[in-house]
């Protein structure tokens, strides 16, 4: 089977998956839970990301929802109070409450309850209570706790990135589908119907072939980025498991330990996402978020090829991970995705994807098709804002349980946790954002990082689910297939046609092709092309 076929089967799963289960959120939310009398999360890791997750649970179980914080875990002791930032030349003062003991108060936990609120993870999935954890560590720890949990039988709301590396994201479907546990990725944008109508629009031609998506993460913090996360004097050794936080003693692939074995630092533990042992920078922080709808919506999973660069410019604070970023990722379905990225300027790119009649650009509440027509032969556009206006708006209802003004900046996360909790309640692993679609955006941009810190292009090996160095074969295989004058590969949904995938030559391209002793195309009766 072609890598498109095997790419298309897996996608055209996620994609009814992601349907139905939209389908299911909306039209479900205040009614589905009465299959299990209560589900029970155990939320590990609880630093800053964990304190929207335990809001979002608090909040449903007020409203009466049948789920409830039962155990909390993290390896260190916390703290609470405020703290001080400069901000734009001033000081400004925040709130913290962050860590084991804040948290447990939080959900209503006593912090004494050493069965409930604990440093060691395995404890919680000890808890014939907990129905199913929420994992928001460090990346290094992901893979690990998936794995556990599903073998002790309970589900799985994860933090992007899936994993750390390629071949822990693969351990983990296999552990989902073998334990059959439903998980959710936390990307929040896989709440938003919008990729999946897109690849609707995609699939019935609206701008025929696909050729590239392209999409973009901008910030720019002058403290640097990550670096915003404070420290506090009381993360220290007596506080805070630094063997458990480093997971030198653990592993998911035998004999590679989860992380080094190093000295206690302070920024090590609050900033990790700046070091290459614990995380993967910009690449697998925020790069996860758009490659993951932007594959959903344009029909690709696993790419062929992937050409990472970029560097670390400006920020020289003692960081591992660069503060521009590029991945090109191309598509044996004939496609390419760019994802871009600074940390050190906040202009964005649109995000769009492009096909031969058109372009899917995408805006708040939906998208634009911008017609585009390849018969009006080849020039450069004017400026792109006089230039193109679009043909068609879509929009793209949010699930009206979750408004903005109801759940604030967690209206999209409540989204994705109530079809999470749908889907554990009816044992339906085919969530909105599945291990299986977490494992393909993963890996794209974990082969990014590896292209970027290697300085090599790869290729990812379908057959091994591995990844290769790459070779000529990519570039001489295309343009074998451009002398058979074969037709173009198409991403999931899509059939070929000649508006929207083939050529019209001119017809002086007759007279192109090599001379058979002294006579040319045009004398000969019959045709050499295949």
């Amino acid at each position: 089977m072609s890598e498109p076929d095997t790419n298309r089967r897996d996608f055209l799963k996620g994609s009814a998956a992601a349907g139905s289960a939209l389908a299911l959120s909306a039209a479900s939310f205040n009614r589905v839970y009465g299959a299990m009398e209560r589900i029970g999360i155990g939320f590990i890791g609880v630093g800053g990301r964990a304190q929207g997750h335990l809001a979002i649970i608090n909040k449903m179980r007020k409203a009466g929802k049948k789920v409830a914080p039962v155990a909390v875990c993290d390896v260190w002791d916390g703290h609470e109070g405020k703290f001080t930032k400069r901000l734009g030349g001033r000081n400004v003062e925040r709130n913290y409450s962050q860590g084991l003991k804040p948290s447990a108060r939080t959900v209503g936990l006593n912090p004494e309850d050493a069965r409930h609120v604990t440093k060691d993870y395995r404890k919680v999935l000890d808890l014939r209570e907990v129905d199913a954890v929420c994992i928001a560590t460090p990346d290094h720890w992901h893979a690990k706790m998936c794995i556990d949990a599903a073998a002790k039988g309970k589900h799985v709301y994860c933090e992007k990135p899936m994993t750390k590396t390629i071949e822990e994201a693969q351990k983990v479907v296999e552990a989902m589908v073998r334990h059959n546990k439903v998980m959710t990725v936390g990307v929040q944008s896989m709440a938003d119907p919008t990729w999946t109508k897109a690849h609707d629009a995609i699939k019935r031609g609206k701008i025929g072939h696909v050729a590239q998506g392209t999409t973009s993460y901008f910030r720019n913090s002058l403290e640097g980025q990550w670096r915003y996360y404070p420290l506090f004097r009381n993360m220290n050794p007596k506080t805070i498991d630094w063997d458990m936080f480093l997971g030198h003693g653990f592993s998911v692939i035998p004999g590679t330990p989860l992380g080094p074995k190093i000295g206690f630092d302070r920024a090590v533990y609050a900033q990790w996402r700046c070091y290459w042992p614990f995380g993967g920078g910009m690449f697998t922080d925020l790069f996860v978020h758009q490659t993951t709808h932007l594959i959903q919506a344009m029909g690709v999973r696993y790419p062929r090829r992937v050409t990472g660069a970029g560097g670390l410019y400006l920020e020289y604070d003692g960081r591992d991970v660069p503060d521009v970023a590029t991945i090109v990722a191309d598509y044996e379905e004939g496609c390419q995705l760019i994802v871009t990225a600074t940390m050190i300027n906040s202009y964005p790119i649109e995000e769009v994807i492009r096909g031969r009649l058109g372009t899917i650009k995408f805006v708040n509440g939906g998208f634009e098709i911008i017609k585009d027509d390849p018969g009006g032969g080849a020039s450069k556009p004017a400026r792109l804002e006089k230039s193109w206006t679009a043909d068609e708006t879509v929009e793209c209802k949010f699930d009206p349980n979750f408004t903005r003004k109801e759940w604030g900046n967690n209206f999209d996360t409540a989204a994705l946790w109530a079809n999470f909790l749908e889907c554990v309640a009816a044992n339906r692993r085919e969530t909105l954002s599945t291990p299986e679609l977490g494992a393909a955006a993963f890996t794209t941009v974990a082969m990014g990082v590896q292209s970027y810190r290697t300085g090599k292009v790869l290729f990812w090996d379908k057959t091994n689910k591995r990844t290769a160095e790459a070779d000529a074969s990519w570039a001489t295989a295309l343009e074998q297939k451009s002398k058979k004058r074969g037709r173009p590969n198409e991403v999931a949904g899509r059939t070929y046609d000649a508006a929207g995938s083939g050529m019209v030559p001119q017809e002086y391209q007759k007279l192109g092709g090599p001379f058979v002793g002294d006579k040319g195309p045009e004398e000969r009766t019959t045709s050499t092309r295949e």
